[in-house]
Formats: C-alpha cells, sequence, structure tokens
C-alpha cells in the first residue's frame, strides 16, 4: 500500500495541536482527521479517534504494526514540513527585518 497523497490543515492558534491531515492510499482510500502534535520530544501523530460512554478515547482507524505507523508519521511529518518552509519563504509586509532595513537606509541618508 502506497502513500499517495498528504493533505495538511495547519491550525493557526497556539496550543499543541499543529495541524490536521487527510491521507490517502493508494488513490483509493483516505483517512481524516489525523492530527500533528506539538509534545515534548517533538512532533508526532494522533489517528483519528472517538470518546467512549466511559471518557477515554479510542482510534477509529490506526496502523497495525509499527513500520506502518512509522511509514505514515514520517510520510505526514515531510509534508508538514514543506508546508512550514513554504510558508516561511513567503514575504510579509512590514516585518522587523523590512524595517531594520528601512531604518539603516534612512541612516546612510
Amino acid at each position: 500500500m502506497q502513500i499517495t497523497d498528504v493533505r495538511i490543515r495547519k491550525i493557526e492558534a497556539d496550543g499543541k495541536m499543529k495541524a490536521i491531515v487527510s491521507i490517502t492510499f493508494d488513490n483509493e482510500f483516505v483517512v481524516h482527521d489525523i492530527k500533528i502534535i506539538q509534545g515534548q520530544g517533538g512532533l508526532f501523530i494522533a489517528m483519528p479517534s472517538r470518546k467512549t460512554p466511559a471518557g477515554d478515547f479510542r482510534d477509529i482507524a490506526h496502523p497495525i504494526n509499527t513500520d506502518t505507523r512509522e511509514k505514515i508519521q514520517s510520510a505526514i511529518l515531510e509534508a508538514f514540513e514543506k508546508v512550514r518552509i513554504e510558508e516561511s519563504k513567503i514575504e510579509v509586509p512590514n516585518s522587523e527585518e523590512s524595517k531594520i532595513e528601512e531604518f539603516a537606509g534612512e541612516a546612510i541618508k
């Protein structure tokens, strides 16, 4: 089974959850609502889950073995990193850097 698509929806609010992901396998099967969470040891994924009447959470869909979990997590975190890099390339008007450049230009005059 091959991962054929990973779609990232970033969460703009501050907090531990950084994004919600949909992942497609073989262009035929999709799993929605995988979460990217910032933990103490770095980013990790949490599979979609549902709250039970007892108050616990149980995964709705999940990999059966460690190798598959690592494959899915690697693909998701790689895609997330690409999104972060692309966003950092977008120039933000009136950023601190451009203010410093404007100030430096005025000081030289």
